[in-house]
């Protein structure tokens, strides 16, 4: 079978041609990682937190477990290491130590990098220090990550790249998979409770035979076979509908609808949605059916009935219910009731600088009225109902007002969340607003291919009992539940237009993930010691002999029969490769180092180690952390030349 051709070495960083280096040489010894079909995996980082919750420092649980997971960090500390494994429900750390996992797997161990998948084995304990580990005897390579992880382990700042690369997204943002986890979460719960209230979950067609009349514009594609054009589902309403017809009372469908329309934070081309559909109840049934089911949600996912969206305090134990006319009245002190006809309403329209429709219609005028006056003060739950026969062509029509049908929609912070009729099952007046929808929409876009489902209304010609039907959003939902602000944040993978520096088959910047920026880390110093300032002063002319210079490290290599040196080749912005050795490999591995900026002092006299001429000093912060000396090798600005002069 043909593979895909590997990307060359130009194409790589210096740390990921590293990588498959390794790769390559634990191939060449038997051990292709990627060979490994399964792992006897049998814990869970947070399982075992919570079951040792009460575990004192120190203390043996003799409890022998297999984790397996992505290691986040390592830190070599000569004949015993620490790491951390983050699996599927968090991350735990794990205790390396020679003498138990034996020299020649140890030594693997060091060589392994941040992002590679190990399975572990090993016995639980806490530390000294108070955190539960485990204490490994047994360490196997499950797969190699061949791309480095972005620098920080805090995640990407960068949110176009997060969304484009949501597999790193992942990797580095638990709060970020928390979010899809409550959108499982949210959805089954749904499922639940509609299940309970005896709905019967279907599936209807996506690929639909024509374009209806409905403002959404859809998505065509062609059907080979049968040779026609065929259009994505704008909604699963009349198919849902036609299972009423058939005996089917309550039925609803968690749908994929695709929208070939704006897009903005509340806004995808393709979401998702909930259609269901009752016999023999109203839009007032829809209602308490709402209520009911996002109490339960918010209390379910949030644990309270109070919560926070974007900053505002959210009541989802109340909720307000006004007819249109009376929400219009309310917010803008215009009464419908005072337009005894279109003109009356198209003037009051203009008094009120409001934007007339197409159709310009009391019910429509009143529609647009609630847009500009209405929509942005309805911040706590609201049921709007009442609605103009105008915009809602499916809805049945008020029994005391024709005028209005039985229709509603809810609002939260000043967004609308679903949609809600009491279904219009006259299959005549279905017929005739059908009709008259398709003729408004060719009127002002003569070239759209809009048709009437006459099999729609030829189902309604059998009997529709009356029904109440329920459409809302899931994606919008799920953003309220989890305070995100961004429909894309709530989306694994939101539509995204390909770059112009992309590989346009799969979209992937020619970029390397390791130079997206993160977010910055949170830092506890109340522990830290550090040396005192010198009190002896040295003269400006003395300090400015010494040449600080940045420095890009090409290669990077351990020492040979050395524990703490590495040996550093740098360009220093001359023709000639640069040699300095550093006693830091307790802190580093060499390949960690590869590729990055750090500043030395170049005009110092060279100095003999193990037999090798360093000229120069790389420069270190050093400082003390609960006895523990800390170092961290000065890196700047990638951005920042080789030679480049300190002052």
């Amino acid at each position: 079978m043909e593979q895909n051709k590997p990307q060359t070495e130009q194409e790589l960083t210096q740390q990921a041609a590293v990588r498959r280096q390794k790769l390559a040489d634990l191939c060449e010894a038997g051990h292709n990682p990627f060979e490994i079909t399964k792992y006897a995996q049998d814990a869970y980082s947070a399982d075992l937190k919570n079951e040792f919750a009460d575990l004192p420092a120190e203390a043996e649980t003799g409890k022998i477990v297999s984790l397996a997971g992505r290691m986040m960090s390592k830190r070599i500390m000569g004949k015993a290491s620490f790491a951390h494994l983050r699996d599927q429900k968090g991350d735990i750390q794990i205790f390396v130590k020679r003498d138990l996992l034996g020299d020649e797997a140890y030594a693997a161990f060091k060589k392994l990098d941040i992002g590679d998948i190990i399975g572990v084995k090993g016995e639980v304990f806490r530390t000294k220090m108070g955190e539960i580990s485990v204490r490994i005897s047994e360490l196997t390579l499950l797969s190699k990550s061949l791309l480095p992880l972005p620098e920080k382990f805090h995640g990407l700042t960068d949110r176009e790249a997060r969304y484009r690369q949501r597999y790193v997204d992942l990797i580095m943002n638990p709060e970020v998979k928390d979010t899809f986890v409550k959108r499982s979460l949210i959805l089954k719960e749904i499922r639940a409770y509609l299940d309970e209230k005896g709905f019967l979950e279907v599936d209807t067609p996506i690929l639909t035979p024509f374009e209806i009349g409905a403002s959404a514009r859809p998505f065509y594609t062609h059907h080979n076979t049968l040779n026609m054009d065929m259009v994505l589902r704008i909604e699963t309403e009349l198919y849902l509908k036609r299972l009423i017809v058939g005996g089917m009372d309550r039925v609803y469908e968690v749908g994929r609808i695709f929208r070939n329309e704006g897009m903005d934070p509340k806004h995808n081309p393709e979401f998702t949605t909930i259609e269901l559909y009752q016999a023999f109840t109203d839009f007032h049934g829809m209602m308490d059916l709402v209520e009911e089911m996002y109490k339960r949600l918010a209390l379910k996912v949030c644990g309270s009935l109070e919560i926070t969206y974007q900053g505002k305090q959210i009541d989802m134990g109340h909720w307000e219910r006004l007819t249109m006319v009376e929400a219009v009245k309310k917010y803008s002190g215009v009464d419908f009731n005072d337009w005894k006809t279109d003109e009356d309403a198209i003037a009051a329209a203009k008094e009120h600088h409001v934007e007339l429709p197409e159709v310009p219609t009391k019910g429509a005028i009143l529609a647009e009225f609630f847009d500009a006056f209405v929509e942005d003060k309805l911040i706590q739950p609201t049921f709007i109902y009442d609605y103009p026969v105008e915009i809602s062509p499916l809805a049945k029509r008020k029994p005391t007002d024709p005028a209005f049908t039985e229709r509603f929609e809810y609002f939260i912070d000043c967004t609308e969340y679903g949609n809600a009729f009491s279904e219009l099952n006259d299959p005549i007046d279905q017929k005739a607003r059908f009709e008259r929808q398709v003729a408004e929409r060719k009127a002002i876009e003569p070239d759209c291919k809009a048709q009437v489902d006459y099999d729609y209304v030829n189902a309604l010609e059998y009997g529709l009992p009356p029904t109440g039907g329920l459409g809302f959003g899931v994606d919008r939902l799920v953003m309220l539940l989890t305070d995100s602000a961004s429909i894309r944040d709530v989306l694994l993978f939101p539509t995204m237009k390909p770059l112009n520096d992309v590989n346009k088959g799969n979209d992937v910047k020619n970029q390397p993930v390791e130079e997206m920026k993160a977010e910055p880390e949170k830092i506890d110093f109340s522990k830290v010691k550090i040396e005192p300032l010198f009190e002896e002063q040295v003269d400006f002319d003395t300090f400015s002999k010494s040449d600080f210079r940045a420095v890009k490290v090409k290669e990077c290599v351990a020492v040979p029969k050395s524990k703490k040196l590495l040996q550093f080749t740098l360009d220093d912005g001359t023709d000639t490769d640069r040699t300095i050795l550093s006693g830091i490999h307790a802190y580093y591995e060499p390949e960690e180092l590869v590729g990055k900026t750090l500043i030395a002092i170049t005009n110092l006299p060279p100095r003999a180690m193990m037999g090798i001429d360093s000229c120069g000093m790389l420069l270190s912060a050093i400082h003390e952390e609960e006895g523990e000396e800390k170092l961290h090798l000065l890196m700047v600005d990638d951005h920042i030349p080789a030679g480049a002069k300190l002052y």
